[in-house]
């Protein structure tokens, strides 16, 4: 079975006045029914509060990370499953309780990991 990152970025979700709530529990409600199906991996968002840092091979820190590189923000699900076909599913339920298009990419398998 391969992992799939299912994200979006910040800009993406735009929820009209008074549907918050909604999202949330139709978001909670997706990531429970991962959970039950057991191919829930993690899941979560960046802390966009939290400015990022490059960190050097020396330990040296950079505030701001990469300088050329977009800003990562947003909301991130991984989940293992065994087919492309129901990682597409599971996105698709994903952008439905978000209000908004997912990006699918699946994660090199790792022999180390």
């Amino acid at each position: 079975m391969a992992k799939y990152l299912i994200s979006f970025p910040s800009a993406a979700m735009v929820v009209p006045e008074g549907q918050w709530e909604a999202v949330v529990r139709d978001s909670h409600a997706v990531i429970e029914e991962a959970k039950a199906a057991g191919v829930y991996v993690f899941g979560g968002g960046i802390d966009e509060a939290v400015l990022p840092v490059l960190v050097s091979a020396d330990g040296s820190v950079t505030e701001g990370g990469y300088p050329w590189a977009p800003r990562l923000d947003g909301g991130f699900t991984v989940l293992e499953l065994p087919s492309r076909e129901e990682a597409v599913a599971w996105a698709a339920r994903i952008a439905k309780a978000c209000h908004c298009d997912q990006e699918l990419r699946v994660f090199g398998f790792d022999p180390q990991s």
